[in-house]
């Protein structure tokens, strides 16, 4: 079998680091790879270095910008690294170490807020490595990869098909879901060369014209259209832990790419996100000129229900995007990004290849939620295509990795 297969963990649980703080509540607890502490070194030590406070965290492997479909294995891991007093420009030296003697793995500068992000790797012949953070006498604890080393679920695609893992997703159309004019369709995803190709592509079943509404008003009358749409809801789901998926994005508007999830629970309207549950959209791409002009059309979202039956939405598009391309002629629809969420029991963080974008402490689920990739034309956008000789739209996803603890 090859390399590039998807892993389902079994009952044996990750390791996890020495140095973790734990937090937990009643129902269930998260182990976060994050330590702080004051160099508490030999009385030799100068006082200011004694002051000196170094937080450390490591991340799995969510960091991977590239043109092309690469391993998983070869992301790398971010590093964050805090210090106090929080100033511009303290040199901070990251070393890494997989038994007694420690190696220089990096040197960076903390930005304003003390802060500087360092792309590691998380493992070394199979190996967790251990992380340290050096500002000039005064060293972090130390954190250790071992609990990101092997993913709980690791899908890369291999072979001509989708894994046992996936299903297709909503089969007839959906008025409900603003999709009156489309439907998912096993047709619309394919699988080559590592990649699974998740498409919009005009229905082959129908030949007349859908009328597409927005906001109650016709904007015209398109041809019906089949989106890739699958999720793993009746193979794999998980609680708390790191989810993170490569994905390149089409260029144009009309229909939006998605990596998202959704609970294992029938998502009632009368329960909060802990008893049932909510929807986490990890990243939804609309097309480069949707949203306002700093967003480059992405959005991070979060839905759930309140105890008296309302459904809730928290997010909104992303602030800045520019900040997290890998450079000035890079585009989400030009080259792979990793999209990911980080989800403990008190928060949501969202990340683009380890930069956090935005986080929540609202409408937090706990409970088993599973992934899905779609790109689907929602009624509301057919208009923005323009001509359907622009049809077949593609996202493409090198992989999809779930970190369960």
């Amino acid at each position: 079998m090859s390399g590039r297969r998807l892993i389902a963990a079994g009952a044996a649980a990750l390791l996890l680091p020495t140095a973790a703080l734990m937090t937990t509540q009643a129902s269930s607890a998260y182990v976060e790879p994050s330590v702080s502490a004051v160099d508490q070194s030999a009385p030799a030590v100068a006082a200011r270095a004694a002051k000196t406070k170094i937080s450390i965290q490591v991340l799995p492997q969510i960091a991977q910008y590239g043109k092309r479909p690469a391993s998983a294995n070869a992301a790398k891991a971010p590093v964050l690294v805090s210090v106090k007093p929080r100033k511009k420009n303290t040199v901070v030296t990251l070393q890494s170490s997989t038994g007694s003697s420690w190696k220089k793995a990096g040197k960076a500068k903390t930005d304003k807020a003390g802060k500087v992000r360092f792309l590691a790797a998380a493992s070394k012949g199979g190996k967790a490595l251990n992380y340290r953070a050096v500002v000039g006498k005064a060293s972090s604890p130390v954190v250790n990869t071992a609990a990101w080393v092997k993913p709980s679920f690791s899908d890369e695609f291999a072979g001509k098909s989708l894994s046992g893992a996936w299903e297709h997703r909503v089969p007839d159309y959906n008025p409900a879901g603003n999709r009156y004019c489309s439907r998912g369709g096993s047709q619309a995803v394919s699988v080559s060369k590592g990649t699974a190709r998740i498409s919009v592509i005009k229905d082959p079943a129908r030949s007349d014209k859908c009328a597409a509404k927005r906001n109650g008003k016709v904007t015209g009358r398109f041809a019906y259209r089949l989106n890739g749409h699958i999720s793993t809801m009746n193979a794999y789901s998980f609680t708390y832990g790191v989810a993170a998926a490569r994905i390149k994005f089409p260029a144009t508007q009309g229909q939006h790419g998605s990596f998202w999830m959704q609970p294992t629970t029938s998502y009632p309207k009368s329960y909060s996100p802990l008893d049932a549950g909510a929807e986490i959209d990890v990243i939804e791409y609309f097309g480069p000129k949707s949203g306002p002009k700093s967003a480059m059309g992405l959005t991070c979202f979060t839905y759930h229900w309140s105890s008296t039956g309302q459904r809730i939405k928290t997010g909104n598009w992303i602030k800045g995007t520019k900040n997290y391309l890998a450079n000035k002629k890079d585009d989400w629809f030009k080259a792979y990004h990793v999209f990911s969420v980080e989800w403990t029991p008190s928060a949501y963080i969202f990340r683009i290849d380890g930069q956090e974008t935005w986080r929540s402490t609202v409408g937090i689920s706990g409970q088993p939620q599973f992934a899905i990739l779609s790109l689907l034309s929602s009624d509301y956008e057919l208009d923005h295509l323009g001509s359907e000789k622009k049809l077949p739209q593609h996202m493409y996803v090198d992989w999809i990795r779930v970190w369960d603890n």
